[in-house]
């Protein structure tokens, strides 16, 4: 485990890696931006306006101090990128961004010397190999089915969290509202002008990350389905394809052979 203070370390850019074991992981801020990337595992990462649930072929870029917090439910390892927010460029909105093989190499091969490098040799030319890399892909758009947006309202966080406890979740609206004191009208108002998305479609994303984490870990379809909340299988595979363009089965295979998916 790394013991290295990423925002006091000399150089402007450094990888650093560490293995985690299974948790929700805490709130936390850095001075310096990031680019979060699990190179095994699956992560969710959580910002006070978005959940995203993160494969190994993307990484989740967090702004300068941005409260955060990063877990899983199963063991993971990070090779997260820290850059100082003085350099050009640095985007002020957290999104996914691909990681395709070459960044991913070059990740990986910067995390094995950190932040304690020369600031002239080959470690730091490939350092500016990995950042010349970056603007291409933090030019990407956000990928919208591997995010959900969360809203201010603490009434309405009441309701999310049951549907974060658990996805598959069945109680109504109504019953969930009711208890926030909210009414149907009202939270269904809140949510769409909080996170642009109706509860339902809230609660289908939801179910979505969750399919998603589950499938990563080689769960049969069928069995993700009930686990999310679908008594139909084929139900869920429709929702599933509509959201990734794959079929469950599809989207894991690609995503064992190491497609970016």
């Amino acid at each position: 485990m790394t013991t290295l203070d990423p925002d006091a370390a000399p150089r402007r850019a450094l990888v650093l890696e560490e293995r985690f074991a299974p948790g929700p992981g805490h709130w936390h801020r850095h001075r310096r931006a990031q680019l979060i990337h699990a190179s095994e595992g699956v992560i969710h990462v959580h910002t006070p306006k978005g959940h995203w649930v993160v494969p190994p072929q993307r990484a989740v870029w967090v702004p300068p101090d941005t409260p955060h917090s990063v877990g899983s439910s199963w063991g993971y390892r990070l090779q997260t990128l820290y850059l100082d927010p003085r350099l050009p460029g640095v985007p002020r909105r957290a999104a996914v961004v691909p990681v395709p093989p070459l960044l991913a190499q070059l990740l990986g091969a910067a995390a094995a010397w950190g932040g304690d490098y020369a600031p002239r040799g080959p470690e730091a030319r490939l350092v500016r190999v990995l950042l010349d890399q970056l603007p291409r892909e933090l030019g990407r758009c956000e990928l919208a089915a591997l995010h959900l947006p969360e809203p201010a309202d603490p009434r309405l966080r009441r309701i999310t969290a049951a549907w974060h406890a658990d996805p598959a979740e069945s109680r109504d609206l109504a019953a969930l509202a009711a208890p926030a004191g909210l009414s149907v009208r009202t939270a269904t108002r809140g949510f769409l002008r909080e996170t642009g998305l109706t509860p339902g479609d809230w609660r289908t994303q939801r179910r979505m990350l969750a399919a998603v984490e589950l499938l990563t870990q080689g769960r049969p379809v069928t069995s993700v389905a009930l686990d999310v909340g679908y008594a139909d299988t084929s139900s869920f595979i429709a929702v599933f394809r509509r959201a990734f363009g794959e079929t469950p089965a599809r989207w894991a295979a690609a995503w064992r052979s190491g497609v970016s998916v």
